[in-house]
């Protein structure tokens, strides 16, 4: 099926990029404290190539509004220090076609973002192209550029693929913004939730409900190679995996479980789901090839084993079980051998995710009453804390490996009211907590991979 989200004319570069460098240098141990000064002009409308389009579509206003997406993206990272605009001293036209640096100079800028939108007809159908400049302020050259030409609808997603190219140019690493979030959207008392799978772009808009709430869902997680999702549903009190093609809206059962079935998983080439069954008053873990349907179980101990996730080699796995005595988290080979048992510090530790990029693994870990969202390292050293609240959990990386999503809920007062469930986000430093915006309560959330063309 081909993507409805298709860019006609991806990444026309103006020109290589001169040098492969970073204007950004990252600290995973702390937060950037001296955020990058960045200018992000208004992109301008031309209205001397602006053809007459059938949409009704404000040209100048759509250009402002996607240098909004990317200044709201760049700020949240907590990287950069997007400046007023109120303070530019250049037209955004004039800048676009040569910068007068010493403008940008005199208000602390080190980096500028300039852009022209035009509307133009291609078959008799609806398109806008975007130009996009990014410039070394210092350096007074520009070090990045492209256009692209795509439907009315997408102006959004502009923003972010703009988004990413600034932040991968500045940063060194690959960016995170054309991405979306699945999650489970809560709503009523909370004894009486009903609970829907919801999608949304990373930043919060562009909302969809999946489901419509008659059943129980849990755990959705995202395929890494495309646009594919997995979750748990109980149907008639009995839990079953699914599959659900979020570009179609088909849905297929992926099969019919012995017991109680848990925290569904794809493997990284998209081609398995493992998971953790329950049978007899034990969990063990298991995994399904989708293209055979063939079944096989990796652990056998009387002990529960449950949440397992993958290393992005698909070498290894993670996963967290109660065998030492009470619950730790442990590495094993793909083939269920090799076991190892890798958290050892104060507390039960649980949902162990392997990082995309392989170094780290996100966990949750309750201690003393509290509940922590921390990482460590594949061998269990380095473990790093990075908040703590009274309940979160279900953390979920960002495809670039650099910030973690997860959900927190309240207390409940002696009425038992007062409850909510919402998603928050914090980078590896610890430093740049933020709620995420979502239309209701939310739990259970899943970053997908970059979505490409």
């Amino acid at each position: 099926m081909k993507n409805k989200y298709f860019f006609i004319l991806i990444f026309c570069f103006f020109f290589k990029p001169l040098v492969s460098h970073s204007f950004v240098e990252i600290d995973i141990t702390r937060g950037n404290l001296d955020p990058l000064p960045v200018s992000v002009s208004p992109f301008f409308s031309d209205n001397i190539t602006n053809e007459k389009i059938k949409t009704n579509l404000n040209i100048d206003n759509l250009g402002l509004e996607i240098s909004k997406v990317i200044e709201n993206n760049l700020r949240k990272t907590g990287l950069f220090n997007t400046l007023d605009k109120e303070s530019f001293l250049q037209k955004p036209d004039i800048a676009h076609l040569k910068p007068r640096f010493e403008d940008w100079k005199l208000i602390n800028s080190q980096v500028l973002i300039t852009g022209k939108v035009t509307s133009k007809i291609i078959n008799d159908k609806d398109y806008i192209r975007i130009e996009f400049k990014l410039w070394d302020v210092l350096g007074a050259k520009m070090v990045d550029g492209f256009s692209l030409t795509t439907v009315p609808t997408n102006w959004r997603r502009v923003g972010h693929k703009i988004s990413d190219k600034v932040y991968e140019r500045l940063t060194g690493e690959s960016g995170y913004f054309d991405t979306r979030i699945i999650y489970v959207a809560e709503e009523g008392p909370k004894t009486q939730r009903i609970k829907k799978l919801a999608i949304m772009d990373q930043d919060g808009f562009n909302t969809k409900y999946l489901t419509l709430g008659n059943e129980l869902v849990l755990t959705p997680r995202f395929n890494p190679t495309n646009q594919m999702v997995t979750y748990l549903s109980y149907f008639r009190n009995m839990p079953r995996v699914y599959l659900l093609n979020i570009e179609t809206g088909k849905q297929e059962v992926v099969g019919d479980f012995p017991g109680m079935t848990f925290a569904p998983r794809f493997s990284p080439d998209g081609k398995k789901i493992i998971m953790s069954l329950a049978k007899d008053g034990n969990s063990e873990i298991w995994v399904r090839n989708l293209e055979t349907n063939i079944q096989e179980k990796l652990t056998d101990h009387p002990s529960i084993d449950t949440s397992p996730s993958y290393s992005p080699d698909g070498k290894y796995i993670a996963f967290n079980s109660d065998r030492s005595g009470y619950q730790q988290i442990y590495v094993m080979k793909s083939d269920g051998t090799k076991v190892k048992r890798i958290s050892f510090g104060k507390g039960i530790y649980g949902t162990p995710v392997w990082s995309p990029r392989g170094d780290l693994i996100a966990f949750t870990k309750l201690h003393k009453g509290k509940f922590f969202i921390g990482v460590m390292r594949t061998d269990g050293t380095g473990e790093r804390l990075l908040t703590e609240n009274f309940y979160q959990e279900a953390p979920s990386w960002s495809p670039n490996g650099r910030i973690i999503i997860f959900y927190r809920e309240t207390k409940t007062d002696d009425k038992g009211q007062g409850f909510s469930a919402k998603l928050w986000s914090i980078d590896l430093t610890g430093y740049n907590e933020r709620l995420v915006k979502t239309e209701t309560d939310a739990s259970d959330p899943s970053w997908s991979s970059l979505l490409g063309n």
